[in-house]
């Protein structure tokens, strides 16, 4: 059993001080004495929260998911540690179905075997996507949605990011809502309009992917996408790197969603990393000053580092410390149906700690410590 001492600790929606959160492998307790003889971390006053989870991360540390290989899940895993994520979805991309298929087996294989951060399962993003909206996917290998490629994945696979609108999408979201119910359903990549959006949140659609970007605009006599994610009882996701979304519009996305709001990174394999050329699904990705995009100029995945996103949730928006965390801790594990997020007796203890400033001072996965800075 250890102890973490001397913190801010952000328990039930509050900010409590000159309490003592006891655990090993689960949280324990919250109580007001440490006992005798065990492992004491002292937070020096800073704040001390359930550990982060990225529903939607491709890559750190110059590796890929798309790599396949038990090398880049452990550089992901271990990588991820410095943000504060404690767990993440390895979210695959657009390539032939080969390549998904090696990647989905490299997952199922290894996640369990990792040393950092927890792999939670898979987000399929693609290929199941708009031809007219594929952003950095790689085009040509988009795909009319089927079973084939998931069938023997299905226990992995714990969100799909799909586009609605295209041909199959109906009876395969039905089905999918139907039998496997903790495959979250994500509309991205898409052009749906208003009324399509709408239809899908009916037949299993529950979520939104890295909302305004790869989808249509709102527009005041075709609200699209936006406009039904707005106006219905499904959570979203936004990257707030300031890059893909503007102050402005992280804003007015909190205003909306309020505690439906999942903040994610959408990272690529030069998260964590320095300025230079990458990749991202085969495709040359430049990294500069925060970018990352293809030669055209298209936006390719992010840089961003979770922890640097809380940060500017709270310089950009009025969002609040705790609602800022439970962005990325709370409402995911709910979302995933995981007893994570929340440091509450008999959750997993994956907690993180930081400062004012949400530099990671150190992260706990699992009742270890893995990361002190």
């Amino acid at each position: 059993m250890k102890a973490i001492t001397n913190a801010h600790l952000i328990i039930d929606d509050k900010i409590i001080e000159d309490k003592v959160l006891l655990f090993d492998k689960k949280v324990i307790d919250i109580t007001d004495n440490v006992p005798e003889d065990i492992e004491v971390i002292n937070a020096k006053g800073a704040y001390v929260s359930a550990g982060f989870i990225d529903l939607h991360i491709h890559g750190a540390g110059g590796a890929d998911v798309m790599d396949a290989t038990p090398e880049a899940l452990e550089m992901i895993s271990n990588t991820l540690l410095q943000t504060g994520t404690t767990s993440f979805l390895a979210t695959t991309m657009t390539m032939s179905t080969k390549a998904i298929d090696t990647a989905l087996q490299n997952v199922k294989a290894y996640k369990d075997k990792v040393s950092g951060a927890s792999v939670l399962g898979i987000h399929l993003e693609g290929p199941f996507i708009n031809a007219s909206r594929h952003g950095a996917q790689d085009e040509k290998y988009i795909q009319k949605p089927g079973f084939d490629l998931i069938v023997d994945h299905m226990e992995v696979i714990k969100m799909i990011t799909l586009a609605p609108e295209v041909e199959g999408a109906e009876a395969f979201i039905r089905h999918l809502s139907d039998k496997y119910p903790h495959i979250i359903l994500s509309v991205g990549h898409s052009d749906a309009s208003y009324v399509q959006c709408k239809k899908s949140f009916e037949w299993g659609v529950s979520h939104a992917t890295h909302l305004f970007n790869a989808m249509n605009g709102y527009h005041h006599r075709e609200p699209g996408i936006i406009g039904a994610v707005f106006e219905n009882d499904v959570t979203c996701d936004i990257i707030p790197d300031l890059v893909h979304t503007h102050p402005s519009t992280l804003e007015l996305t909190y205003r909306m969603k309020q505690d439906k709001l999942i903040l994610i990174t959408d990272a690529m394999r030069a998260g964590c990393m320095k300025n230079g050329i990458y990749d991202l699904g085969g495709r040359k990705v430049i990294v500069k000053e925060g970018k990352a995009e293809l030669e055209d100029g298209t936006l390719a995945g992010s840089v961003l580092r979770l922890n640097d996103g809380l940060r500017k949730m709270m310089t950009h928006t009025s969002m609040s410390l705790v609602e800022v965390v439970n962005s990325v801790t709370k409402i995911p594990a709910s979302k995933l149906g995981v007893t994570k997020g929340e440091l509450r007796q008999g959750y997993d203890a994956d907690i993180v700690i930081f400062d004012e400033d949400f530099s990671i001072i150190a992260t706990v996965v699992a009742g270890e410590l893995k990361y002190t800075r």
